[in-house]
Order: structure tokens, then C-alpha cells, then sequence
């Protein structure tokens, strides 16, 4: 199978954050992924097509994402889109910036857990982004790169006190660790992630958590914003979307080797989630992948 084109920005060692303000016709750079970390602002941007991870969605007349993952593969496409100039400021930055010893401070804590939840791709309210709108519309601009500096901070900061931003791949697609969490939780996770193929119900889950499983799935809803069977399933269609995008395996053996039982009821629920069948699916992200 063919790679995600890996882009090296034109980040310099030097710079504490790369800033360019395009406007376009056309979006016709390939699936990517990079190290640095990126927030992406599109306006008039109507039905432009946002890929990140196993996630695709159609995006409005204002885009904001900002993507943290190592290598997570995500691409902003034409889809529907035909404003004759839409801008886009992308704003690249390493991860280096913000060190585990700045990030540990108090006054860092949301910017903290907004990087850490950005390695699935984290799109923000449109409450957010009129927000951050006025600097984000002068920040090209500015002239003074100190001020260019504080001035992203800030925007960064406002942007991580957004209550309504929505993380977008599946962990279990993009490969990212959960946060440190309870014993309990951590122990049915970890079980989930080795036997998502298997038959899994709440009563056998809560057993192992030494709960019963009313107290164990309200628990397990309070400490991770879903119900088991969610989780459960979140699981299995991300593992089955990495399958479709990496290997060459049948649908029909994804859908059996993901936990499902049903063919019929996998291409229903996986349309339902992503938003494309799981042959559609498949056949996006190839006319997305380049060799290199």
C-alpha cells in the first residue's frame, strides 16, 4: 500500500511559529501528515471537505482545526467548494515550543489538555472562532514578530478554553494513548483494545472492574464522556477504518475481524458514523495516498 505524503514544513529552528495567508481556487495538496503541530483557519470555505484520520466531514463557511498528531494524515480537499478565494492562514509550530516543564505550569493547564486532545484533530465552535477572528484577520500582517508571537498565544489560549470543540479520529485509528486515568478504567480500556473482536458485554466488563454493572457504566460514562457500547464500537470502527486505509484485506474480513457479526449491519453503522460506506471509504483515502 502506498504512504501519506510525510511534508516537511518550512518551519526553521529558529522561528517560534511559521505563519502563511493563502488565498485559493483550488485544493489540491495531497493526504499529509508532518511532526510540527498546525492550526488551520478557512474562511468562505463552504463545502470544502476536511479529512483527519478516519474522520471526513464537509466544513462551513469558517474552518478552524488545529492537528498535534505525529504524522496524522489530514488534508483540507475541494469537495463541494466553489468560492473563487477562500483564505486560509495555516499556523505551524514544534512541538519543542511548549516543553513538559511549561506545560506543567498552572497557567498552561487548558493549552495542556488542548495539544493533548489535538493528536485526534480538534475542530473548534464557531463561538471560538469569532472569538480569535480579529487577531486571526490581523496576525499576517503584524510586523512586529514579538507581537506576531504573543499574539498567536493568545489566540491559542482563547481557543483552549473552547467548552464545545470535538476532538475528530478515533484514538484507536490515530494511535494515541489515553490520558492517565483510574485503575478501573484503565484496565477495562486496555482489555477493550485486546479483545475488540470478540463478544463484549457490560455485565463481563464490570466484573473485572469489581462493580456491578449499573454503578460500572455510570462510572465509566462520567469518566469518559460515553457509554461502554460506544466506546466499544468507537474502537472496533476505528481499527476497521486503519484496515481499509493500510491493507489490502476484504471488507467483508474487516467487518468479522473488527467485531462484527453482520455485514449488512457493519456498512450501515460505518456509513452512519463516517459518513461514507466502507468501499467508499477505502477508495477516498487511495485517491488521497502518494508513494514517496
Amino acid at each position: 500500500m502506498s504512504k501519506v505524503l510525510k511534508e516537511i514544513t518550512k518551519l526553521s529552528d529558529k522561528d517560534c511559529f511559521y505563519i502563511v495567508e493563502r488565498y485559493k481556487s483550488e485544493f489540491e495538496f495531497p493526504l499529509h501528515g508532518h511532526e510540527d503541530y498546525e492550526l488551520n483557519f478557512i474562511e468562505h470555505g463552504k463545502g470544502l471537505k476536511r479529512v483527519v484520520g478516519d474522520s471526513v466531514e464537509d466544513v462551513g463557511e469558517y474552518e478552524l482545526t488545529l492537528v498535534t498528531g505525529k504524522d496524522l494524515a489530514h488534508v483540507w480537499e475541494q469537495g463541494s467548494c466553489t468560492c473563487p478565494a477562500v483564505r486560509e492562514i495555516t499556523i505551524q509550530f514544534s512541538p519543542k515550543l511548549f516543553s513538559e516543564e511549561l506545560l506543567s505550569r498552572t497557567q498552561f493547564a487548558t493549552i495542556r489538555q488542548m495539544i493533548k486532545r489535538a493528536e485526534l484533530g480538534l475542530t473548534f465552535s464557531m463561538g471560538a472562532i469569532m472569538r480569535v477572528y480579529a487577531m486571526l484577520d490581523e496576525l499576517p500582517s503584524m510586523t512586529d514578530g514579538f507581537e506576531q508571537v504573543m499574539q498567536t498565544f493568545r489566540i491559542l489560549y482563547e481557543l483552549s478554553i473552547d467548552k464545545d470543540s470535538r476532538t475528530l479520529a478515533s484514538s484507536s485509528f490515530a494511535q494515541v494513548l489515553a490520558e492517565p486515568e483510574s485503575r478501573r478504567i484503565h484496565k477495562v480500556r486496555e482489555y477493550i483494545s485486546d479483545h475488540y473482536a470478540s463478544e463484549l458485554n457490560l455485565e463481563m466488563l464490570a466484573e473485572m472492574a469489581g462493580m456491578t454493572p449499573p454503578a460500572f457504566s455510570r462510572f465509566f460514562k462520567q469518566r469518559t464522556g460515553r457509554t461502554l457500547m460506544e466506546y466499544i464500537l468507537d474502537i472496533r470502527l476505528g481499527v476497521a477504518a486503519k484496515m481499509l486505509v493500510d491493507t489490502t484485506t476484504s471488507i467483508s474480513e474487516i467487518c468479522y475481524a473488527c467485531g462484527f457479526n453482520n455485514l449488512s449491519n457493519f456498512n450501515r453503522i460505518f456509513k452512519k458514523r463516517r459518513g461514507y460506506t466502507p468501499r467508499d471509504f477505502r477508495a477516498l483515502f487511495k485517491e488521497n495516498r502518494v508513494f514517496v
